[in-house]
Formats: structure tokens, C-alpha cells, sequence
């Protein structure tokens, strides 16, 4: 079993009472009963996550809306479980989705799923959203330190030159210099 799937199911057992309606959701419920868990009325929040999380798993692009919509929630398992399932949903809207969130200031406490997520997508829009989302973190004080590590070792793992600029910038602030310095290693040289 995929080990984010079994977190989730684990998670949301403990969340549902572990009730038959959870079982046939996790196990039985086909793609067009879970689509329509998405959109009735009063389907609790456990039920929706199970049903876009298997969804996205399956490649049903029907998950997307409610994957985003849990990318950006409060809690961070839901991010993660979300984050999973967009990967792996193929809908060619997913990156231009989780650079909107990396990137919306309003939300960035909410942004390191997202960023992670355009960093395993590796998609056109992954760099300019981390150098973006980067270049906010590097003032005095700022307190989303996990975020601004997770665009450092994002960029180093993409690789991509026109990161060198914010990673350079990235060693000036003592919690980043270490992670910056290696991810400067990770990216080719320009001829």
C-alpha cells in the first residue's frame, strides 16, 4: 500500500468514527460515487478528502477542485495528502494551481505543501513561483522559515540558473546559508 495512502486512511479511520460509510469509501466506492461525494450537500470533511485523494490516485481529473482547495488548508496533513494525490492526478493544471498558493501572500503559512509540490511537478512554472515565494521570505524576521527552506532546496533540486541570484541572496540569512550553499553546488554552471 502506497504509505500516504495509508496515512490518510489511517488519519481519516480515527476522524470518521471508523463508520461503514468510511469503509465504503475507502474501499469499495467506485470513481463515480466518490466524484459525487465531492459535490452533495453535507458530505463531512474526512468523507471529501478520501474521495478526491482516491480520485487523484486513479487519475480522475473530477479531484481536482477539491485537491486544491485541501493543498490550501489549515491543516497540514490534508496539504500533504493533497500535494500527493495532485502529483500523481496528471491534470495540466495542477502547477499553475500550487504556484497560485506558493505565491499568495495572504496564505503563506499555507504554501509549503505547495511548494513542494512544484518541486516533484518540475514544471514550467515551479522556478519562477520558488524564486518569487524565496525572494519574500529574505526579509528581517520573517516567520515562514520553513517555507523560505523549502524554495532553497526546491531550487537546488531543479537545477536551474536563474535561481542562482535568491539562492546567492538566501546566504546572507543564517537559518538558509547552509541550505543555499548546496543547492548553488546542485546547479550546472552557465557557457
Amino acid at each position: 500500500m502506497d504509505e500516504e495512502l495509508r496515512a490518510l486512511t489511517e488519519r481519516l479511520r480515527q476522524e470518521s468514527g471508523g463508520t461503514a460509510s468510511y469503509e465504503r469509501l475507502a474501499a469499495d466506492a467506485g470513481p463515480d460515487e466518490l466524484a459525487a461525494v465531492l459535490t452533495e450537500p453535507g458530505r463531512p470533511l474526512w468523507a471529501r478528502e478520501l474521495a478526491a485523494f482516491r480520485l487523484g490516485l486513479a487519475g480522475d481529473r473530477r479531484a481536482f477542485e477539491a485537491l486544491v482547495l485541501l493543498l490550501n488548508h489549515r491543516d497540514p496533513p490534508r496539504c500533504a495528502s493533497a500535494a500527493h494525490a495532485l502529483a500523481r492526478l496528471g491534470d495540466p493544471r495542477t502547477a499553475r494551481a500550487a504556484a497560485a498558493l506558493a505565491t499568495n501572500e495572504l496564505r503563506v503559512a499555507y504554501a509549503l505543501h505547495p511548494v513542494r509540490l512544484l518541486v516533484e511537478l518540475r514544471a514550467p512554472e515551479s522556478v519562477p513561483a520558488l524564486i518569487t515565494t524565496l525572494r519574500r521570505r529574505l526579509t528581517p524576521h520573517d516567520p515562514y522559515r520553513r517555507v523560505a527552506l523549502a524554495c532553497v532546496e526546491g531550487l537546488g533540486a531543479l537545477g536551474d540558473d536563474r535561481a542562482r541570484p535568491v539562492l546567492s541572496d538566501a546566504l546572507a540569512h543564517p537559518a538558509l546559508a547552509e541550505a543555499a550553499v548546496r543547492a548553488l553546488a546542485r546547479i550546472p554552471r552557465q557557457r
